[in-house]
């Protein structure tokens, strides 16, 4: 398994990855009009390795990218401090680790971009993804409720935050 940067070339694998996992019944991701097309992702990854305030790093497997992790540091002057992150496993390659790989990728940008806290939503129903983020060391900071929007429902999410 290879933790690293993603690459404009990695957009075909990152948008079927989203796709996949988007498209899921359980509705793990937010995305009601489906993943971006593969040029929009390309050109988002060339855009984002120039930003320093943002990476997006990939898990591969046998040259297959069964994983994703965004971080974003939030811009207000206040709270610069602060990174959101979103993260993204395949279903055929979770409960092996790579969650945990791409949240330390995503610990050591934030370490050295001076990000000294990590947050996420997360829906109440993924116990799953609760789970690994509570044994990384994120704990519940709040519930937001109707907090997105899918389709015509509005769904709950829980805000988690990782003090560095």
């Amino acid at each position: 398994m290879i933790i690293r940067r993603a690459e404009p070339a990695d957009a075909e694998g990152l948008t079927r990855l989203g796709e996949a996992v988007g498209s899921e019944p359980e509705g793990w991701l937010v995305t009601t009009n489906g993943w971006r097309e593969v040029a929009d992702e390309r050109r988002y990854l060339r855009a984002i390795r120039r930003y320093p305030n943002a990476a997006v790093f990939v898990a591969e497997d046998e040259g297959r990218i069964v994983g994703r992790l965004s971080i974003a540091r939030d811009q207000h002057p206040a709270s610069r401090h602060v990174a959101d992150l979103g993260l993204m496993v395949a279903m055929s390659h979770r409960r092996r680790g790579i969650g945990t790989m791409l949240l330390e990728a995503a610990l050591d940008w934030a370490r050295h971009a001076e990000v000294r806290k990590l947050e996420l939503h997360v829906f109440p129903h993924n116990e799953a993804a609760i789970k690994l983020y509570e044994n990384f060391g994120f704990v519940q900071e709040g519930y937001r409720r109707g907090h997105y929007r899918r389709g015509n429902d509005y769904v709950d999410a829980i805000l988690m935050a990782f003090e560095i």
